[in-house]
C-alpha cells in the first residue's frame, strides 16, 4: 500500500439524488448493481475450504489467467458471497486483472449444512484459517483482503493476526464500514430506523430456521423467533454458546478498542461515513492514523455505500485501486 494520504485531501461527494444515507445503504445491496454480471458469476469456481478447527467454509473463486494478485472479500452479517457489494467489487477487480475470491462466513449464503455449530461473530480462528488457505492460491502474487461491515471487523482482526507473521502473504487490508463495538451497533440497529431492525431480524430468522431444519436434533428456535429486537434474539441464543457467560461477554470478544490498532504490521485502511445509520460515529473518534493504519472519515456514504451516479460507480474501489496498483 502506498504511503497514507491525509484524510482531508480525499473526499466523497455523491450526487444529491443519492446523498441520503439510507439511499446509500440500500444501494449497497441493490441487485441492480449486478444485473450484467451473470456470466462472471457462472464461471466462478465453488470451493469448500477446510480449517484447522474442523469446520468448513464456502467460497467462490474467479481465477484470472495472468493475475496481478489475489483479492479476498468478506461480506457483512447476514450477507453472503452473493451480496451485491461483494459481486460488484469482485467484478471490478477481476476486470483490473486480479483473481478474486468471495468467502462466506459460517452459516451465510448456502453454507448452513457444512457445520453443525452456529455462526457467531467471535469465530475468528476458522475465518483466519480460510483466508490463509485461500491466500495460497496467489502463487506468490500479492494478496489483499476487503471486508464489509461485520466482514470488515473480521478483516481488521485478521490483519492483527497476520501482524505476528514476519513473512505474511497478506499485503494490505481494507475495511468498509466496520463496526468496532458490536454491542453499540446492535443497539443502533434496534433503536434507529425500524427498516434496519426488520431487515436484519428477517434475514436472521430465515437463517436460524434453515439451521434448525438441517439439525433438528440440536436446535429448537421456535420460541425465540418471536424476538422483537436483535438484542433480544442475541440474548435468547446465549444458551447455545456456553463459552460466553453473557451476551456482553460475547460482544466484548470482537470489540476493537483504540489500543487494538497499535501493533499492526501490515497496512490497513478503514472507510467510514459520518452518516452511517448503524455504526456510531463516536466509535472512531479515539482512533488516529499511524504508520500502518489509515482512516478515511467521509461525510457521506451511509453503510457500505459510497456510491455515485452518472456513471454509477463505487467510490472506494478507486481508492483501493490507487493503493494496490
Amino acid at each position: 500500500m502506498k504511503e497514507s494520504r491525509k484524510t482531508e485531501h480525499i473526499n466523497f461527494l455523491p450526487s444529491v439524488i443519492v446523498r441520503n444515507p439510507h439511499v446509500q445503504s440500500i444501494l449497497a445491496s441493490s441487485k441492480m448493481r449486478v444485473l450484467t454480471k451473470s456470466l462472471f458469476l457462472r464461471t466462478a469456481e465453488e470451493m469448500i475450504v477446510p480449517t484447522s478447527t474442523g469446520s468448513k467454509l464456502l467460497a467462490f473463486y474467479s481465477r484470472h489467467n495472468n493475475p496481478k494478485g489475489l483479492i479476498i472479500l468478506l461480506h457483512g452479517w447476514e450477507g453472503s458471497s452473493s451480496s451485491a457489494y461483494m459481486i460488484e467489487a469482485s467484478y471490478y477487480f477481476f476486470k483490473l486483472g486480479f483473481s478474486v475470491c468471495r468467502l462466506n462466513l459460517r452459516d451465510h449464503g448456502e453454507s448452513h449444512h457444512l457445520n453443525e455449530g452456529l455462526f457467531h461473530g467471535a469465530l475468528l480462528e476458522e475465518t483466519f484459517d480460510a483466508v490463509n488457505s485461500l491466500a495460497n492460491l496467489s502463487a506468490g502474487k500479492p494478496v489483499h483482503l476487503i471486508g464489509f461491515s461485520m466482514g470488515g471487523n473480521f478483516a481488521l482482526r485478521i490483519a492483527k493476526r497476520y501482524s505476528s507473521f514476519p513473512q505474511a502473504v497478506l499485503k494490505s487490508v481494507f475495511a468498509i464500514s466496520p463496526p468496532l463495538d458490536p454491542y453499540k451497533t446492535t443497539l443502533a440497529i434496534d433503536n434507529g430506523y425500524s427498516f434496519y431492525r426488520r431487515y436484519f431480524l428477517s434475514k436472521w430468522r430465515r437463517s436460524l430456521i434453515k439451521k434448525q431444519k438441517l439439525f433438528p436434533h440440536k436446535y429448537d428456535f421456535s420460541k425465540m423467533l418471536n424476538a422483537r429486537t436483535c438484542m433480544e434474539l442475541t440474548e435468547a441464543l446465549m444458551p447455545y454458546f456456553p463459552d460466553f457467560p453473557s451476551y456482553r461477554d460475547y460482544f466484548n470478544l470482537y470489540t476493537l478498542k483504540s489500543d487494538f490498532f497499535a501493533d499492526l504490521r501490515i497496512p490497513v485502511k478503514i472507510f467510514i461515513a459520518e452518516d452511517d445509520p448503524v455504526i456510531p460515529r463516536e466509535d472512531f473518534d479515539a482512533l488516529d492514523n499511524n504508520h500502518f493504519l489509515s482512516i478515511l472519515r467521509l461525510k457521506y456514504g451511509g453503510h457500505c455505500g459510497f456510491i455515485d451516479l452518472f456513471p454509477m460507480h463505487c467510490w472506494y474501489n478507486k481508492i483501493i485501486t490507487d493503493d494496490i496498483i
